[in-house]
């Protein structure tokens, strides 16, 4: 069974998992209207990514005798300056989402929650490779600078990243 403070802060990050799937695809729609479509595939997947993330976590309540109470979602930002802007925000939401992973693993110690510990095992090593992922793009799109051929050879890398 699941403690109120346990139960109240894995509803907090099931809200900020659909926020964030929500933005990220809005990001998908931004590079898409962009002819950016490598990118707008790469953001779709994380989108995808984000909606198995809040469901790991919705499944998990749910088992350990839990109530899943679901929060509005507000209209994610729709418009960037630029590729870099865009990719810049996502490893700002990335970063935000360790932080808030990081936190409820420390709860889950600190109220003796073993199982809930032992599950939240697998978001910390995951937000290590989500914030990987998304500082690489970040790196090579700073290294294009100006260059529009290269910001189309990294969109054409994006574009063969698989669905998970």
């Amino acid at each position: 069974m699941l403690s109120n403070k346990i139960e109240k802060a894995i509803n907090k990050q099931i809200n900020h998992e659909f926020t964030t799937a929500y933005t990220y695809l809005a990001m998908s729609a931004w590079f898409a209207s962009k002819n950016l479509s490598g990118f707008a595939h790469w953001m779709h997947v994380q989108h995808q990514e984000e909606l198995t993330h809040a469901a790991k976590l919705f499944d998990f309540v749910i088992d350990r005798g839990g109530r899943v109470e679901l929060e509005a979602i507000g209209k994610p930002k729709g418009d960037y300056s630029s590729p870099k802007d865009a990719v810049a925000a996502a490893l700002k939401l990335e970063q935000t989402t360790t932080a808030l992973i990081n936190n409820l693993y420390g709860l889950g110690a600190e109220e003796k929650d073993y199982a809930t510990h032992s599950r939240l095992q697998w978001f910390v090593d995951e937000q290590v490779e989500e914030e990987k992922s998304v500082s690489e793009i970040l790196a090579k799109l700073e290294m294009a600078g100006a260059s529009n051929g290269t910001v189309l050879m990294i969109d054409h890398h994006l574009s063969k990243r698989g669905k998970s």
